[in-house]
């Protein structure tokens, strides 16, 4: 069994593309309409273009529980997921020059050092480096 895809919700496909590639470096793997105006559309990290596909799913419009549960982590702080970085502090310093707002700074938690920012598609998304 392996991973190949996990997905976040976004309230807008189009602005998620925009902030996940132009901020975050991520390059788009798969675009392909599948109605309603929605898209199968994924994202991949630019050093690992074969690794796990990031899929940037619009909440379903008929599905409110989706809505409210996105809605109650954003509104508790809560991150969606969380993408490990090298240094924690050089990306929070490069995401932040970009415009990136983030709700926590970086911060030491024993053998981990953490930063949240706002996606702004809806979500919190942590960024986590592993201190040896």
């Amino acid at each position: 069994m392996k991973i190949k895809l996990v997905s976040v919700p976004v309230d807008n496909q189009e602005k998620a593309l925009d902030f996940y590639t132009q901020k975050l470096n991520f390059i788009k793997k798969i675009d392909i309409p599948v109605g309603g105006g929605n898209r199968w559309l994924t994202v991949v990290a630019m050093e690992e273009q074969d690794g796990v596909e990031l899929l940037l799913e619009p909440i379903p419009i008929e599905f409110e529980p989706a809505k409210v549960y996105q809605k109650a982590l954003f509104d508790e702080g809560l991150p969606y997921t969380q993408f490990n970085v090298d240094d924690v502090q050089k990306e929070y310093d490069r995401l932040i020059n970009l415009g990136v707002e983030f709700s926590v700074k970086p911060t030491e938690m024993g053998t981990t050092k953490l930063a949240v920012f706002d996606d702004t598609c809806g979500n919190y998304i942590q960024i986590v480096e592993i201190l040896e």
